[in-house]
């Protein structure tokens, strides 16, 4: 009975202590669950500090990016204003000066493009009002108005532009020349204000509509392929130019505009004409590269930067399919790889390596067009071409 006794005993004491071990680690499970609500709470806490902090800062640079633009719209007007009364009191001094001489009986010929006053720019623009602006350019802000009842972009050159007034006279000279259906067209402009007026692109750049900004529809494969045509086309007609070929030098997908039906046009190319031959580095094999990273472009919709090894790793993997833009579900896989071959060709290193765009690119590039048409003819094409425009307003001549 002793014996038991002892047992009993040891028993109910390992039994209390049981107990207790378990009443302990309810508490500390208990302060531990206490403690994770409380760190979630601080926590949560902190995220709503930091996102509240983010809106005010990013409000604060909204502010200052209105009141900066606000000065600069200012800050033209009154450029605009200075210039118009430099200009009134020369034109003062030469009426007086012509009215002590006899008329010239030879006047000169009339100009080539249509001439606007700034006064026509200022009305149709709301004076440079934001709202009209569609765009910044390299050389100044791109607004979107109307101008003899016809929807325009006008670029305003800024006067720290790196092109003087003989520079930006020279350029209207030369893009009055050019008339392609494949080049960005120059209606007008308004030299003594440094003003050019260009043809509205309502579909904005390929650039915006490859990377699909503003939430646009994919451009169907046969789009691109006959985009890539027409550039192409418009390529050889600059490299064509008499006297010396007319090098574009910055082909790219910013600088490539569409109308409403998806037309595609080259911009941006009277600044091109004025950059100085260097030592032969430049010309009209160096568009030949650019057109082929803009034609991988056309089909991967990636930015170019290690595009050319992208797509050449894919096509010696076998998986040149999984490059193509995801975006667009119908493919032609193989007349894409075709398209892909030639560009790579064009992006060779050497410039004697890459090939003549005329009897090499071109007719590539129409057989794939013309695989294009066929396509939309047989009533394949996912959307129309007749769709309607893009009214982003961030997405528009930019390039221009």
């Amino acid at each position: 009975m002793k014996k038991l006794r002892l047992e009993l005993k040891h028993t109910m004491d390992m039994y209390n202590n049981a107990c207790k071990e378990a009443l302990s680690a309810k508490q500390k499970a208990m302060e531990l669950q206490r403690w994770k609500v409380e760190e979630q709470k601080r926590l949560f806490e902190a995220q709503m500090a930091e996102e509240a902090a983010v809106a005010l800062v990013e409000n604060e640079r909204a502010k200052r990016r209105a009141a900066m633009d606000a000065a600069h719209a200012e800050n033209r007007i009154a450029e605009l204003e200075s210039q118009k009364r430099v200009d009134a009191e020369m034109k003062a001094i030469k009426d007086a000066h012509e009215n002590s001489k006899t008329l010239d009986p030879l006047p000169r010929a009339d100009v080539r493009y249509r001439k606007y006053t700034i006064e026509d720019i200022e009305i149709a623009t709301d004076y440079f009002a934001e709202h009209r602006k569609i765009g910044e350019g390299g050389y100044g802000p791109v607004y979107k108005c109307h101008l003899d009842h016809t929807a325009v972009a006008v670029k305003v050159l800024r006067p720290d532009a790196a092109q003087g007034r003989s520079q930006f006279q020279q350029e209207v000279e030369v893009l009055s020349c050019i008339r392609h259906p494949n080049m960005v067209l120059l209606l007008g402009a308004c030299p003594e204000y440094g003003c050019l007026v260009y043809e509205y692109m309502a579909n904005g750049s390929l650039e915006d509509r490859l990377f699909r900004r503003g939430n646009t529809p994919a451009i169907p494969w046969q789009h691109r392929f006959r985009i890539a045509c027409e550039i192409a086309t418009g390529l050889l007609f600059l490299h064509r130019m008499k006297p010396e070929p007319l090098v574009h030098r910055d082909l790219k997908p910013g600088n490539i505009l569409l109308d409403r039906n998806y037309v595609s046009k080259i911009g941006d190319v009277g600044l091109a004409r004025l950059v100085p031959p260097s030592t032969g580095m430049l010309g009209v094999k160096s568009d030949i590269y650019s057109l082929g990273v803009l034609l991988l472009q056309i089909i991967t919709a990636k930015p170019p930067m290690g595009l050319t090894h992208l797509v050449s790793r894919a096509i010696e993997q076998g998986t040149f399919a999984e490059v193509l833009d995801p975006a667009e579900p119908n493919w032609p896989v193989e007349a894409a790889l075709r398209l892909a071959e030639k560009a790579l060709k064009c992006i060779e290193l050497r410039r004697k390596d890459r090939p003549d765009l005329e009897k090499v690119v071109l007719p590539e590039l129409q057989r794939l067009s013309a695989l294009a048409e066929d396509s939309m003819a047989n009533g394949t094409l996912r959307c129309s071409s007749h769709s309607s425009p893009i009214n982003s307003q961030a997405s528009l001549q930019v390039s221009l």
